[in-house]
């Protein structure tokens, strides 16, 4: 979608994406499908270009294989045909060239025996790392989503939305430059979750991550992304895409003015459709 004033109509069908000269893609999905073992059909041929540094939003009605195209993309599952490649090379490469991948799930799932700098410092642990070289990272992360003061605390002694602060601490503590989020902040308040997705954007920004993040809510779609994937199912495919064209810093005004209001209304429109029966055949 290009450029929009507010006011302006938004509507238009998805179209392949092409990818503009210079870095390469990210994550390329490549006619990838997914039939389950049950013969369940989750998603139909894929053909997606995440490009580097942009935060791409999976939205859609509940079934749709927003959560499977993101296990796809995290190499947690595999497709039944073809393929996908991180940065045009295989996921075996991922690593190489410092390049990162970093994954945060539905729950914090915290260790809770360790205190907040014991459950971050847990990739390093796994890696190795000398705790001399991990302890100033982990301080780092901690200090990124602002929970400095509650490192020596458990998690039991957290509430939702600082539980869900550690798990994306330890998420950036490796220093990822793909990080993948499967509706991280649907069980938390309003308030909080505003609160985080305020911090998450600004995270990004700062430190230029290549962000693909599932979540149910148009507000949040429209605030965090640099562009929307809407999916409709049976089977789970890409139905249109919105591309949101607002610059930096995103804040209250943001939410307040009436270029969001624009976008919000116009992906309510295109999730009414994605879950109508014909929307496996109208999609594109």
């Amino acid at each position: 979608m290009n450029a929009l004033l507010p006011g302006e109509p938004l509507d238009e069908k998805a179209r392949p994406m092409t990818v503009a000269s210079g870095p390469p893609p990210a994550v390329e999905v490549l006619s990838a499908e997914k039939v389950f073992a049950n013969g369940t059909r989750g998603l139909a041929p894929i053909d997606l270009a995440i490009a580097d540094g942009e935060f791409l939003t999976l939205i859609g009605p509940s079934g749709c294989g927003k959560s499977t195209l993101l296990k796809l993309i995290a190499n947690l599952i595999e497709p039944s045909d073809g393929r996908l490649l991180w940065w045009r090379g295989d996921f075996a490469d991922v690593g190489q060239e410092g390049r990162r991948l970093a994954f945060v799930f539905q729950e914090p799932t915290l260790m809770p025996w360790a205190r907040v700098e014991g459950n971050v410092r847990l990739p390093l642990e796994l890696a190795d790392m000398p705790r001399a070289k991990a302890d100033p990272l982990v301080r780092d992360a901690i200090a990124r989503v602002g929970l400095s003061a509650f490192s020596r605390h458990f998690p039991r002694q957290l509430s939702g939305g600082m539980k869900m602060r550690v798990s994306i601490a330890r998420a950036l503590v490796t220093s990822p430059n793909l990080l993948l989020m499967d509706e991280p902040f649907g069980a938390l308040d309003e308030f909080t979750r505003n609160k985080l997705d305020d911090d998450l954007v600004r995270l990004w920004w700062e430190r230029k991550l290549t962000t693909v993040f599932v979540t149910h809510s148009i507000y949040e779609a429209v605030f965090l992304s640099t562009r929307i994937i809407v999916m409709a199912a049976n089977p789970g495919r890409i139905f249109r895409t919105m591309t949101i064209d607002q610059g930096q810093p995103r804040d209250q005004a943001f939410r307040d003015s009436p270029r969001f209001a624009a976008y919000c209304r116009e992906l309510s429109t295109w999730l009414a459709e994605a879950s109508l029966p014909s929307a496996a055949g109208a999609a594109s």
